[in-house]
């Protein structure tokens, strides 16, 4: 293949017909030296922050009796509806049978994303307070009514006042009952205490926390290291919030276990609900209410089932798009549920803003403004996308399996028909139909659609299906592609909202919703900080190692793409903004997720960076199957970029103090050190086959669910009690030198105890939840001071 010279057909332009020289004097770019360039370009050298949004998987574990979800499925209009129905043979018995299955389940007694109740005379009075507040129409009027749906939070139970909240809420009315006890007295924790309130929210059904305070890099230290630090202390302080609940609030006398984790796919048992119930009575049972973080919470919830119908239709309009590409050939089809499940999925999602871009932008006088922002944030996303398939199942993961009646491509293929075009849609389809195990004589088949026929078959043929490291980047709406007519990364002001509006005339999309990108940009006049969201993470094994590698690569990712733009190297002719241009970089990602080991790009392909990567393989060959396309191993084309990598990014590597990514990046690849390789051995660590397709697809995702809930939280809990210790120990507290009102406030905390000899006597006891009240409390109030430091400075 011809190598290509890295500069582009056209000139490097800004907005307005400025050069780049004027770029880099408005950006105070200096360009004395290599080693002067690498360190003053944004997101390098010291200059990045960086924060996290947590979506966690939630569970109540419990007796049906006991259990608000099971008792407000019973206790509904259309339960008892169906039942009547069924019983005059109005609607199939089936689906009335599966219905009763679901709810008398004995298999584990786990309920994902169930709400909570328990007696309101548990709360006291600040934590009452809140939950007043929280039920105002509107928050910022202290004169406004109550919710219109108000009501649905609270009720009686044997003449006593309950109320039923999701655990999302339970989270924060935990911590405001904690902070507002006696013990919480001291100002400083109370202050601080009631600031991080705001910090648990929810996503669509399960709950969020962000971080408490960016994190800064600096010159000698990780920024990685730094961002998972303080996930883990925020996943410790949210255990300890569960464990507070659970004693103060009764829970345990009232029948409900809480637990809290990572777990990033839709529940096994709430797919089958959600097959056995129509979309609206779906809704009802799961989307957030909302209590927290909006001013206006029940229109945030209509705001919740908006996405939920959208979702719905637009995976049901994927349909359409699977007939043109030409993927479906009949009309014989299994049609997705009108009630699409996906937004029960849990992410993470990690930005990083850049210190100098934020200074730039808030002063007039610089030159730099949102329309610099805005062009070079675009063609600084279209860059790293091009590295992006060196994440799923390396850094983290959300391994499934896939059994073969599971293979009908409206199904499997999630929400690619939108975010791909037909031409790398029938590849990807045609190559994961190779590697899965679906083959008869020679031949990939596809289920039939009944279901008893399809399982038959597998049975007959040992077809086994196949294993996906990744599954929630193929069964999440991850990424719109851009149209013909509005591009969303083309630099220009307002391309988003044309982009939406585009996919809402297309049934794909609604105009009320955010953009869905893999890497989303962040300005400063809606943010407050200038940088980048990436939205692509599942789950971590070991955060401290995983995510803390992964935030490096992301920072030295987002640095060399600057270094790029700004050294004239790259421009935006040499990504065009097509839907072809942007699937074909794209289509790699999604590629390594599925774990295909093979793609294709036009040999003459208009993306001249992406032939630029491709030109260091050695071997590539030219499609027979596809004339005028070359086909890539994905393996030798992350071996391509890490090479890219190094010859481009050695100055910022050594500026940033790097050093360490690489290797470890090419260990996680190409040996048996990758997150996913890690969470597999961890599900299967029970029994003597390692291999998941040794298991069927409901053995190994049941096997899958039991060691989030249970082994990887035990083990990010212990994981996150050593950090935070050594975090409480490097304080130094009780050293004379200390700030006096931290003092004050650790002896108002633990009076003449000593901290280290604290947290060495309940970290046992925090493993096996079984602190007492006292001990909780502590440990919450630990946390707050630690946090409240560490803001300090930010403000």
């Amino acid at each position: 293949m011809t190598r290509l010279q890295t500069t582009g057909d056209g000139p490097a332009l800004t907005p307005g017909g400025m050069d780049l020289p004027y770029l880099l004097d408005i950006m105070e770019i200096n360009n004395g030296s290599p080693d002067e360039f690498a360190r003053s370009l944004p997101f390098s050298s010291g200059d990045a922050t960086a924060g996290v949004e947590n979506e966690f998987q939630a569970a109540v574990l419990g007796e049906k009796k006991d259990l608000d979800l099971a008792l407000a499925i019973e206790d509904s209009n259309f339960y008892k509806n169906m039942i009547r129905r069924a019983a005059s043979g109005d609607i199939s018995g089936k689906k009335i049978a599966a219905l009763e299955k679901y709810l008398n389940r004995n298999r584990d007694d786990v309920w994902e994303n169930s709400w909570v109740r328990f007696p309101r005379k548990t709360l006291n009075s600040f934590a009452n307070l809140v939950f007043n507040a929280d039920l105002k129409s509107d928050k910022t009027d202290p004169g406004s009514g109550p919710r219109t749906d108000a009501d649905h939070f609270i009720l009686m139970k044997e003449g006593e006042e309950f109320i039923r909240i999701p655990v999302s809420y339970l989270l924060k009315i935990a911590l405001a009952d904690a902070v507002g006890s006696d013990g919480g007295s001291h100002s400083f924790i109370r202050i601080n205490g009631e600031k991080m309130m705001a910090h648990f929210l929810n996503d669509n059904t399960s709950p969020e926390i962000f971080s408490f305070y960016p994190t800064a890099a600096c010159d000698s230290g990780s920024l990685g290291s730094g961002v998972a630090g303080e996930t883990l202390i925020r996943f410790v302080f949210t255990q300890i919030l569960v464990q507070y609940a659970q004693i103060k609030f009764c829970l345990r006398d009232h029948g409900q276990d809480v637990r809290v984790f990572f777990s990033s796919s839709p529940p096994l048992k709430q797919k089958e609900l959600n097959d056995c119930i129509s979309d609206s009575f779906y809704r009802d049972l799961f989307m957030s209410p909302c209590l927290s973080g909006w001013t206006k919470g029940q229109e945030k919830h209509q705001y919740m089932k908006l996405c939920h119908r959208v979702l719905s239709r637009s995976h049901i309009n994927g349909i359409s798009k699977l007939k043109e590409a030409g993927i479906i050939t009949s009309n014989l089809v299994v049609l997705p549920n009108n009630s699409n499940i996906s937004l029960a999925n849990n992410g993470t999602h990690i930005s990083m803003g850049s210190k100098k871009l934020g200074r730039l932008l808030t002063d007039p006088g610089s030159g730099f403004t949102s329309f610099h922002e805005k062009y070079i944030g675009d063609l600084s996303i279209k860059i790293v996308e091009h590295f992006l398939c060196l994440f799923p199942g390396t850094y983290s993961a959300s391994p499934l399996r896939l059994n073969f009646e599971d293979f009908h491509p409206e199904k499997a293929l999630g929400f690619l028909p939108h975010e791909i075009d037909y031409t790398h849609l029938r590849m990807i389809w045609r190559r994961w139909k190779r590697k899965a195990d679906i083959r008869i004589l020679g031949n990939s088949i596809t289920p039939f659609g009944p279901a008893w026929l399809d399982r038959l078959i597998s049975r007959a043929f040992f077809l086994r299906g196949d294993f996906i490291p990744d599954a929630r980047l193929i069964d999440y709406f991850v990424s719109v592609m851009s149209t013909d007519q509005s591009p969303s990364l083309s630099g220009k002001p307002g391309n988003g909202d044309q982009l939406k509006k585009d996919l809402s005339q297309m049934g794909i999309f609604d105009e009320q919703m955010p953009l869905y990108q893999l890497v989303r940009l962040r300005e400063f006049s809606k943010m407050g900080f200038c940088g980048f969201e990436h939205r692509y993470y599942s789950i971590f094994d070991d955060i401290l190692s995983d995510m803390g590698a992964a935030v490096d690569l992301q920072n030295l990712l987002t640095a060399l793409s600057f270094h790029y733009i700004l050294s004239g190297k790259v421009n935006p002719y040499m990504i065009p903004d097509t839907p072809d241009v942007e699937s074909e970089r794209r289509q790699v990602f999604f590629c390594s997720a599925i774990h295909i080991p093979t793609f294709y790009i036009k040999t003459r392909t208009r993306n001249i960076f992406l032939l630029n990567i491709v030109s260091k393989i050695s071997k590539t060959r030219m499609s027979r199957r596809y004339p005028g396309y070359t086909r890539v191993r994905v393996k030798d084309y992350q071996r391509a970029l890490i090479e890219t990598i190094k010859a481009d990014g050695r100055d910022l590597i050594r500026s940033m103090n790097l050093e360490h990514i690489l290797p470890d990046l090419e260990d996680r690849l190409f040996s048996s050190s990758s997150t996913c390789t890690k969470l597999v051995k961890g599900i299967l660590n029970t029994g003597r086959r390692q291999d998941p397709m040794k298991f069927t697809g409901e053995q190994f995702n049941e096997k899958a669910e039991a060691y989030f809930i249970n082994g990887l939280r035990k083990k990010q809990m212990s994981e996150g009690f050593g950090v935070l210790k050594k975090a409480l120990g490097e304080m130094e507290l009780r050293d004379e030198s200390g700030v006096p009102v931290l003092k004050a406030a650790v002896h108002s905390i633990l009076g003449h105890q000593d901290l280290g000899l604290f947290m060495a006597s309940v970290r046992q006891s925090f493993l096996n939840d079984t602190l007492s009240l006292d001990e909780i409390r502590k440990m919450i109030f630990l946390i707050i001071l630690y946090t409240g430091k560490q803001t300090r400075p930010c403000e």
